[in-house]
């Protein structure tokens, strides 16, 4: 039985994927390289140090990797992130498992501070029992790092009493890596083959499905059938 659920947050609880991708390509462009923003944003997901080398060389890295790194941050946080808004019933969603005794965590590649204002935004401060940010992890996804890091504020947990939740196949192939299970939303824009290529159990459309699922089956969530993606979904 699931005890435990690891939230990603942009994408997942943050509807933030265009303008991460966007703030990433305009970085890109102040650096002398135009990039298609579909591909941007096929990254986004990934930290800095796995999605730069897709577009960069090593020894363009060494030579302004930094500096890039520092001007999109300055640049998102400044034009961006004032624009950014919650998926609907986030607060609820974490409020209804906290009440029945799930312990939450969310984890994130971005920066300490960014993570604070996603969770002000979310209105869910206080309601987490783990936190994680790029600064606990050596490698970011799809490498484990973010969520063992994750597990370590949970206390260890057995990995069959924990799912990870996200919109990427990045952070479904981080969590097989530890052996836990992954769920996929939909609402930060990747293709649903692609989620369940990476290995994502079920797939939702956003986190107030996940609500309704969890409401109708608690017992069962989230491995019920109604929480596969349906034709009425698709056709949206």
């Amino acid at each position: 039985m699931v005890q435990n659920v690891i939230f990603d947050v942009d994408g997942t609880l943050v509807d933030s994927v265009d303008e991460h991708a966007e703030a990433w390509r305009r970085a890109f462009l102040e650096f002398g390289r135009d990039v298609p923003f579909a591909h941007v944003r096929s990254q986004i997901g990934k930290g800095a140090d796995q999605l730069l080398p897709v577009f960069f060389t090593e020894d363009e890295l060494e030579k302004f990797g930094q500096e890039l790194e520092d001007y999109r941050s300055t640049l998102f946080q400044r034009e961006f992130m004032p624009k950014l808004r919650p998926f609907p019933e986030v607060r609820e969603l974490f409020q209804r498992l906290r009440a029945d005794g799930m312990r939450v965590a969310v984890a994130s590649s971005c920066k300490d501070e960014e993570l604070e204002r996603y969770l002000r935004l979310c209105r869910i401060e206080g309601m987490t029992d783990g936190e994680t940010t790029k600064d606990d992890a050596t490698k970011s996804k799809p490498h484990p790092d973010i969520f063992s890091a994750a597990l370590e504020r949970l206390g260890r947990p057995q990995p069959h009493t924990v799912v990870v939740v996200g919109d990427t196949p990045y952070d479904a192939l981080a969590a097989g890596k530890l052996g836990i299970m992954s769920v996929g939303v939909r609402c930060g824009g990747f293709p649903e083959d692609d989620l369940r290529t990476a290995g994502c159990r079920a797939i939702y459309q956003d986190p107030a499905q996940l609500l309704a699922q969890y409401e109708s089956a608690p017992d069962t969530w989230p491995w019920t059938a109604e929480s596969l993606t349906s034709k009425d979904d698709e056709s949206r």
